[in-house]
């Protein structure tokens, strides 16, 4: 029956009636074959299983020419006087937009395929075989062993056409990226690759679609919900003023100045103000320091010295900065909505237990000095340390990184004084990270902040070859899923070429 219709399309003469039969024609070959199912847990006819090539042990049987009058209806929906004089659809790589001029496109919104979830070319096998043609696979962005392409193969892919999605766009324009997997190494290889295309991330929130795939239905180790990205292209004026002054403290604040500014101001979900954890100070800080490494440019102040410029330059409510002219917008949602509550912490490396503490000892953040008896079972309760992670004891963390009172209260320290611990910190860093240079074979268990530290020191000095090295050593997994790890790592690959 397909083939007879095949046969009665393609002796159309009129182009465009036989271009529109086509489109028909393969908007229903995977619906009316074998590998359409029935699901008795939903009862009802769910189409294929998405993502393969199955049959079913309870097939749906569609009758062919019913299937074809229900599209043709879809497809007369479309109301004639709909303008299509600026619309264009083409198809190429999107490795190569080459059509497309330079800074000329408002907004982008791309969907890419997440790994190796998905392996569109293999699975359009059927349609390629009616039309005759055959996908090509080389640059076809997926995580695949056939075609021995691993993460960093889809990552280097993906940044090559987020490249070009960056050089079409304009400056200070937008580009959605929505997001499905659950694999860290996944996600960390698509945030890298924005930022390695010249992007800066300024929002991430979960995308409920309210009707499930048929294996969200099905599998309950399946992602429930989409990851939406929001990243921006920085406008030439940033760009310019950033060169000028890279490098310097000037080229710092210029760019939190302008980063903020793009941020959303209030957060809402379900009509309730949440704590924006990109306004955040860790995170600015990790934004910033981003920036200045995917350009190649050392980065000019300590963490102390970034978190005390920030209290002394923009304004703090529950946690978050703001500019000036942003704080009365905030102030009236919150006297709306209420106080914000605090985000949980998702505690697992030295990192996030700084992070954590400084959470639970500030004020402004909710904390206040406590001993550390008063911390111990708290922390005991968030800590989940990586198997990899070397550990480190509460009171060291407290040591290294606070200072104590008269009470025995831990608290968190002015800028003068954390300049001070940090420095100490540092060396004792460098020293464990030297040891690693040192040594052959696997790294298994390690200080990841001694390695993040190393791999910075060593990006400062131009040292690519040894931040290199020590990454090879590293295991897989923790590289692919540590997104500061990852960034030194192929910003250095990168400069070494």
């Amino acid at each position: 029956m397909m083939a007879d219709i095949w046969n009665s399309i393609n002796h159309l003469k009129d182009v465009t009636l036989r271009d529109a039969a086509l489109y028909v024609f393969t908007g229903c070959i995977q619906r009316v074959c074998k590998l359409n199912r029935y699901m008795p847990v939903h009862d009802r006819h769910v189409g294929p299983l998405s993502g393969t090539l199955y049959v079913s042990q309870i097939t749906a049987e569609i009758p062919i020419t019913n299937y074809f009058k229900e599209r043709i209806k879809d497809l007369r929906r479309i109301k004639p006087e709909t303008d299509r004089s600026n619309v264009c659809i083409s198809t190429q790589s999107s490795t190569d937009l080459r059509n497309i001029p330079n800074d000329s496109i408002d907004y982008i919104f791309t969907d890419p395929p997440f790994g190796g979830n998905l392996n569109y070319s293999e699975l359009n096998i059927l349609i390629e075989a009616w039309l005759g043609v055959k996908s090509d696979q080389k640059p076809e962005a997926v995580v695949n062993s056939v075609q021995r392409k691993e993460i960093s193969d889809y990552s280097e892919l993906m940044r090559s056409c987020l490249s070009e999605f960056n050089r079409i766009l304009k400056s200070g324009r937008w580009i959605t990226v929505e997001f499905h997997n659950s694999q860290n190494s996944i996600w960390n290889s698509i945030q890298e690759a924005i930022g390695q295309a010249g992007f800066i991330v300024a929002d991430v929130r979960t995308l409920d679609k309210q009707k499930g795939t048929t294996k969200q239905l099905t599998f309950d180790s399946a992602v429930k919900q989409d990851l939406v990205i929001s990243a921006y292209k920085p406008n030439g004026n940033l760009e310019a003023k950033f060169r000028l002054n890279a490098g310097t403290e000037d080229g710092v604040w210029e760019f939190i100045r302008y980063h903020l500014g793009k941020l959303p101001v209030v957060v809402l979900k379900d009509g309730i103000t949440i704590v924006n954890a990109e306004r955040q100070a860790f995170l600015l800080f990790d934004r910033m320091v981003a920036f200045h490494i995917q350009r190649g440019v050392m980065v000019p102040i300590s963490a102390p010295e970034f978190y005390a410029g920030l209290e002394q330059r923009f304004t703090r409510r529950d946690g978050m900065f703001f500019l000036p002219d942003q704080v009365a917008e905030y102030d009236r949602a919150v006297l709306e909505s209420g106080k914000p509550a605090q985000l949980s912490l998702f505690v697992s490396d030295e990192k996030t237990a700084i992070t954590w503490l400084r959470q639970q000892l500030d004020p402004a953040s909710g904390g206040e000095p406590k001993t550390q008896g008063d911390l111990t079972n708290d922390f005991n309760r968030v800590m989940n340390r990586a198997k990899h992670e070397q550990p480190l004891e509460l009171i060291e963390l407290l040591k290294q990184n606070f200072l104590q009172d008269e009470d025995g209260k831990w608290y968190v320290p002015d800028h003068n004084k954390a300049s001070d611990l940090e420095k100490v910190r540092q060396r004792a860093l460098l020293k464990e990270f030297k040891e690693y240079t040192e040594n052959t074979g696997r790294l298994k268990v390690f200080r990841s902040e001694a390695v993040r530290f190393g791999f910075s020191d060593c990006f400062k000095r131009q040292e690519y070859e040894t931040i290199i090295k020590v990454a090879e050593r590293l295991p897989e997994a923790v590289l692919r899923e540590d997104p500061d790890l990852l960034m030194y790592y192929d910003s250095a690959l990168l400069r070494k070429k």
